[in-house]
């Protein structure tokens, strides 16, 4: 594996953590908390400049209904990422206050909408993306086994499950909708129960984003297949090769594909 591809998958990891850890706001503190939301907006900045190969595409190539979804998500979470700067940099007690800016109502509101909204869209966004992690953890195991698939599978619907519950014994869905304003904190709640709710949370929405993604990637992959001749003898090595790498694009993304024909 590459030294960008290594980086890059640390930064999304070291954005995921944090992602976590700023939804705990009162309870790991304000100060923490800021500077924690401008450690994040850093490693989003960064994340983009790793990934400027998807911008300079972005007007390239055919958009399909998959393709069109990843895109309007990428928006989504730039708006709640700007939002979430924005109203931070008001908010700011601890970082910035040396700012000569106010606008606490407003800011407050525009905070919670971008923060709870960012933490959904975020989850899809990395499940849209998780076929990577399953490429490169089937590039680390020995061999495939259909009991580690299922026994992977059924944790999966386990967390997946109880991360509905969670969502709504936090109550995530009335802030995402401001029908409640202020965000509710149990300080005699060890930390370690918040957090694990809210990473199931997280797993339930990186679960829809997952299986929701490969429906498309299977349509796609139907798609490539029906156009697929088969090697023939009027047909091309590099033809084929052509083709059985659109095939894997469609399955796992272009990172996958592209690790898999570096090694």
């Amino acid at each position: 594996m590459k030294a960008k591809q290594i980086l890059k998958i640390a930064v999304d990891a070291a954005m995921t953590i944090a992602l976590l850890l700023l939804m705990a706001y009162e309870l790991i503190g304000q100060a923490a908390h800021e500077w924690l939301g401008i450690g994040v907006f850093t490693l989003f900045v960064l994340h983009h400049i790793l990934n400027r190969h998807w911008h300079r595409g972005l007007f390239k190539g055919r958009y399909t209904a998959l393709r069109w979804i990843q895109t309007a998500l990428v928006i989504l979470i730039l708006l709640a990422m700007c939002g979430s700067m924005v109203s931070g940099i008001l908010l700011s007690r601890h970082a910035l206050s040396f700012l000569p800016v106010s606008g606490w109502a407003f800011a407050r509101n525009l905070h919670m909408l971008s923060a709870y909204w960012g933490f959904v869209l975020m989850s899809l966004h990395l499940g849209f993306h998780w076929s990577m992690v399953v490429g490169l953890a089937k590039k680390l195991t020995a061999r495939p086994s259909k009991l580690r698939k299922y026994i992977l599978r059924s944790i999966t619907l386990l967390i997946a499950g109880y991360g509905v519950y969670a969502f709504f014994k936090r109550n995530i869905g009335s802030y995402m909708i401001l029908a409640n304003q202020f965000a509710f904190f149990d300080f005699e709640e060890p930390f370690l129960w918040f957090l694990l709710d809210y990473m199931a949370c997280m797993g339930t929405f990186v679960s829809v984003g997952h299986y929701g993604s490969a429906l498309f990637r299977n349509a796609n992959v139907k798609k490539v297949k029906r156009r697929q001749t088969g090697p023939t003898e009027t047909t091309s090595r590099h033809q084929h090769e052509t083709v059985m790498r659109q095939i894997e694009i469609a399955r796992y993304g272009a990172f996958t594909a592209n690790t898999n024909m570096e090694t």
